[in-house]
């Protein structure tokens, strides 16, 4: 069976087990993703009943293609390592990033810094990715419903206490839990209906991407690295990320005023950034362009706050981050993860209120706030290579940042030293 493949079948709405009456459950689960499956999932594990409720089939295209190291540990207490391991997604052992003038750095080794089998990750197709998790959410124990809408979350005063859902068919119900997390995605109902979205001005970014197969790549522990590719005139980005069947997905980033107005089309935007960018243009010269050109526009953004009485926010329904260090992906599990443990312990001690399932926004957020800092900083015009040649004995804590080791007050010092640079 293929990666791409769902195992079990949610045609049958209307079973006795999942969608029979108004049962009550521990936590219900709005959304499918990276975020929502590693939430359900680390809860089910601790015996709570817990539903998941997905408006899409699987598998779905998505973007957000290359993993991070550190969704190693999440992974591990997912039970998803060995899937990983015996997958043909594209093995990731660095980063590599390529100046306006066009000088290729040195690849930043992720073994070098921490000799661990962690510090080697995939460049993963999010279709069959995505799938993967939703089989092992379903494996621990979650009730995992596809097709399904959630048209409303129900409250009692200010407490969540279920969520109002539609099948494909028209048939509705309610179904009640202790707990609703919020994995929708940037279309979030809850930040919709608590007005919490803030956008980031700073960051106010859109970018453009295809496929391409047959592109150059390197080779042995360099295949896989991702690229990071400035155009000449400063103005933004390439991704360059090696995937399995040949593929690559190769996207521009810029600022949105720059990106999309005043332009003729996305695909003649796209090419002529393309232009701009002498190295990646070089790279697809033999390749075959295998898909029309997407775009996003407008999508860094965060919420006022993570959870109230009784729900909570997890991955890009929380807050998105720039794709610059491929964090997407890492955040959101993290985020399931933190929420899923300290939902476990509010279940446990009955306690299901703001300040108990929204115990670990203050640490995230300090940890997304670094990685929001380190995208800034080379918008900017940061320079790693000028910044280690000042401070070596940073390139430890730089290349921690790089592999989402984001949780540590340590690397501060990074960004008080990246200040002095800017004043000396």
């Amino acid at each position: 069976m293929s990666n791409g493949e769902r195992i079990f079948n949610t045609s049958n709405f209307s079973t006795d087990k999942t969608m029979a009456g108004n049962q009550d459950l521990d936590v219900v689960v709005i959304g499918g993703g990276p975020a929502g499956a590693t939430a359900s999932t680390l809860i089910a594990q601790q015996d709570y009943r817990v539903e998941l409720f997905e408006r899409e089939r699987f598998p779905r295209y998505h973007i957000g293609e290359s993993l991070i190291p550190e969704t190693y540990w999440v992974l591990k207490r997912l039970g998803m390592l060995d899937k990983m391991k015996s997958s043909h997604f594209v093995k990731k052992h660095s980063v590599q990033f390529v100046s306006p003038s066009g000088r290729i750095s040195a690849p930043f080794y992720f073994h070098d810094n921490k000799p661990h089998e962690c510090s080697q990750t995939w460049q993963i197709r999010r279709s069959e990715f995505d799938v993967m998790m939703l089989n092992n959410a379903e494996e621990h124990g979650v009730v995992v419903n596809e097709g399904v809408r959630v048209l409303d979350v129900l409250f009692e005063g200010d407490k969540a206490v279920g969520v109002q859902i539609v099948d494909e068919a028209g048939n509705q119900r309610e179904v009640r839990a202790d707990v609703v997390i919020d994995a929708s995605g940037q279309s979030s109902m809850l930040i919709n209906k608590f007005r919490l979205r803030v956008p980031d001005t700073q960051l106010n970014k859109g970018a453009l991407w295809t496929y391409y197969e047959g592109a150059d790549r390197d080779q042995g522990k360099d295949e896989g690295a991702t690229i990071v590719l400035s155009l000449q005139n400063r103005k933004g980005w390439f991704w360059y990320i090696p995937m399995h069947d040949d593929l690559v997905s190769i996207g521009v980033v810029a600022d949105f005023d720059y990106l999309f107005k005043g332009r003729d089309s996305n695909e003649s935007t796209y090419f002529e950034e393309m232009e701009n960018c002498p190295v990646v243009k070089e790279r697809v010269a033999g390749a075959k362009q295998v898909a029309p050109v997407k775009a996003t526009k407008d999508y860094t953004s965060s919420a006022k706050q993570a959870a109230g009485d009784g729900w909570v926010l997890v991955g890009d329904a929380f807050g998105f981050l720039d794709p610059l260090y491929s964090s997407g992906v890492l955040l959101a599990m993290k985020s399931g993860e933190l929420a899923a443990d300290a939902i476990v312990e509010g279940l446990r001690i009955g306690d299901t209120s703001r300040s108990q399932i929204g115990k670990w926004e203050a640490e995230y957020v300090e940890g997304m706030n670094r990685m929001r800092r380190l995208v800034c900083e080379y918008y900017d015009g940061f320079s790693f290579g000028e910044f280690i040649r000042r401070f070596p004995h940073h390139q430890g804590s730089v290349t921690d940042l790089l592999i989402g080791d984001l949780f540590k007050k340590e690397l501060d010092q990074v960004f008080v030293d990246i200040d002095s640079m800017k004043v000396s």
